[in-house]
């Protein structure tokens, strides 16, 4: 099962062809499941369902009930933003949960539940995006420990492990990313534990979703780091959802245009036509 992350970047700079530029992604790709934030709506248009039409794929959203702040940004009040989940299958049941806020940056940041109808397993299949604010690190602690709690409650009656997408805006060696994990300290909940997929990773490859090398980020002046992740749940019987590889993607122009200000991240994981019965 392939399975992808990616921020889009909202509406911002040439967005029109940077969405082709995404698609074009998305097409060489293929990804079975795809996990996107700052997704926008307008009107009657939305780019998951943009997207999703060109890929033959399936698609939920869920919009941020606070989007006043980001549409200040761009002047335009009648542009919603939110997360999306695309699948090659079915989706047979979605939630969403909001996640805590400081009291003056509240924009409605959430995460978004699919239950994807796979051939041979049921998949919980999670994506969020996690406050910005540089300095936030503790309220990102209390939004991991609720998006934990939520993944506990949509991820019983199959054996493949959820598996949870997102745009955390934090460092690796970060507490709200160490926390969600919870086997570099102690978990958001207890006895759970979510392993990041990039510990599958050759060490030497390029890992930095947040890059410097693109324009769109170089424009700030900030480091270069990894803050889009796959978290998987421990592998299920015979390695059952377990990382077989990974990498990041959507890390180079498209015609001339960057596809979004965040590459994105790409895992192949096992299923049963990768497994084999132990001796």
């Amino acid at each position: 099962m392939r399975v992808l992350t990616w921020n889009m970047w909202w509406r911002f700079g040439p967005w029109d062809e940077r969405r082709k530029a995404i698609l074009t992604v998305l097409r060489d790709l293929q990804p079975d499941v795809i996990g996107l934030q700052e997704v926008w709506a307008r009107g009657g248009e939305n780019l998951a369902q943009w997207l999703a039409s060109h890929l033959d794929m399936h698609w939920t959203w869920a919009a941020s009930r606070a989007p006043e702040r980001w549409q200040g940004r761009i002047g335009d009040s009648t542009v919603d933003v939110g997360n999306a989940v695309l699948s090659r299958w079915p989706i047979a049941e979605r939630d969403t949960i909001e996640l805590p806020a400081r009291e003056d940056d509240d924009d409605g940041r959430l995460a978004l539940y699919a239950r994807i109808d796979a051939p041979t397993h049921q998949v919980p299949f999670f994506t969020t995006h996690l406050t910005s604010a540089i300095d936030a690190s503790a309220i990102r602690c209390q939004q991991v420990k609720v998006l934990a709690e939520f993944v506990t409650a949509h991820s019983s009656g199959t054996d493949f492990p959820p598996i949870v997408t997102g745009d955390f805006n934090a460092f690796p060696d970060s507490d709200e990313v160490r926390q969600f994990g919870g086997y570099k300290t102690a978990p958001a909940v207890p006895g759970q534990v979510f392993l990041d997929a990039w510990e599958y990773a050759d060490p030497a490859q390029p890992s930095a979703t947040w890059n410097a090398a693109n324009p769109f980020v170089a424009a700030g002046f900030e480091p270069s780091v990894r803050v889009d992740y796959i978290h998987t749940g421990p592998p299920g019987p015979q390695g059952l959802g377990s990382v077989s590889s990974i990498r990041r993607v959507g890390d180079e122009p498209v015609d001339g245009t960057w596809p979004s200000d965040h590459a994105a991240v790409l895992a192949d994981l096992r299923t049963p036509s990768d497994l084999h019965p132990l001796p």
